[in-house]
């Protein structure tokens, strides 16, 4: 029998199935009753659960990061997909496919290697062409860098989402670049494709996507910036103001102190890469977003935490919008009929450039999701 994926579960299905845990919490209701809830996880997507009877006795059975098989009905609420638990029970790693479990980036990954390598090609400038040699020449580090993925729970969730996102960046940098005058575009470049190198030692991912103690107490700049230095130490002659330049870039890539940016970007690169990151990684965290809650007929998503709004699933392209206005023949001045006249539509008011860098810090509770 086939297995049921996550995203193949629809409203009202029985599930019975295999997930890996990602999320196990007990919580208590408002009559005193203990439930549990909880966020299943394969290589399809994730969805919530909830245990609500014979909860101190399931809670003995399995711990977050273990395989369980579950057994209960799924349904839509509050515009998400949510699987009510009957029966739970640990399943033996052995016995499960790891594949089937954890998320892998859409695109495939030869192709991801040949444009990276393309990118690393037509670098001009020998210093920077040099320290990216030496990064593709270390093989341990470009299997972690292909492999890992960009962030826990922001954007890029899966397995080569780091190397998708720097790539995207990079693409970006491409786009750009062009349409300004001045720029360095191989510093630009090296930039975005290094910008978050340190998330490979950062960044847990044989089960749940989780944080190292290296990346709890250091970071991915920190990281990041050592690995950085350590590879022009292996490149003779390497300008010092070149290597400044770049190790600001990626101290300053969150942009903002209280999003764990130990620097603001200070030069033009700098703040360039700094908004095509934060571009790449806020698109593909809202699409993520909304495609989690496809299941649901609503045309608006949950709330989202994190962003603090809802999103419209909408977009100007599905074929079956209501017509606003339809010709009616040839009424006009010459008929006697009124002509209506259309007017454009009010341009809105100009809003705070949504992100988080408008919110105060204290509207972010985790701050490592990023």
């Amino acid at each position: 029998m086939a297995k049921q994926f996550v995203a193949d579960i629809k409203d009202r299905d029985s599930v019975s199935a295999v997930f890996l845990v990602k999320e196990k919490i007990m919580a208590m209701a408002k009559n005193g009753k203990p439930y549990m809830n909880l966020r299943l996880m394969d290589k399809s997507g994730e969805v919530d659960a909830k245990v609500w009877d014979n909860v101190d006795a399931l809670d003995k059975l399995f711990e977050r990061d273990d395989f369980v098989q579950v057994r209960g009905k799924a349904s839509v609420y509050l515009n998400k997909m949510q699987v009510v638990v009957a029966e739970i029970t640990r399943i033996p790693e052995e016995t499960v496919n790891l594949a089937d479990f954890l998320p892998e980036s859409p695109r495939d990954s030869g192709d991801m290697v040949r444009e990276f390598d393309a990118a690393v090609a037509a670098i001009g400038d020998p210093h920077l062409k040099a320290l990216m040699e030496t990064f593709l020449a270390d093989e341990p580090l470009m299997a972690k860098y292909r492999s890992a993925p960009a962030a826990k729970g922001m954007h890029h969730v899966y397995l080569g989402g780091l190397m998708e996102h720097s790539l995207s960046v990079a693409r970006l940098v491409k786009t750009i670049v062009p349409l300004y005058e001045g720029i360095n575009e191989d510093l630009l470049v090296v930039g975005a494709l290094l910008h978050d190198v340190g998330k490979i030692h950062e960044m847990s991912y044989e089960r749940a996507f989780d944080y190292t103690d290296e990346g709890k107490l250091l970071g991915h700049i920190t990281i990041g910036v050592e690995l950085v230095e350590d590879k022009i130490r292996m490149v003779e002659g390497f300008p010092r103001e070149l290597s400044m330049l770049l190790k600001h870039m990626l101290l300053s890539h969150h942009g903002q102190y209280e999003y764990g940016s130990p620097k603001r970007p200070k030069t033009v690169e700098a703040t360039i890469l700094n908004y095509l990151d934060d571009m790449d990684s806020k698109i593909n965290g809202i699409q993520a977003h909304i495609a989690r809650e496809s299941a649901s007929t609503s045309r608006w998503t949950s709330h989202h935490r994190l962003y603090d709004r809802y999103f419209f699933k909408g977009n100007g392209m599905d074929g079956e919008q209501e017509v606003v206005h339809e010709e009616c023949g040839e009424q006009g001045p010459e008929s006697g009929e009124p002509v209506i006249q259309v007017e454009p539509p009010a341009r809105p008011r100009r809003e705070e450039k949504p992100g988080f860098n408008n919110q105060p810090l204290k509207a972010l509770e985790n701050l490592d999701l990023f």
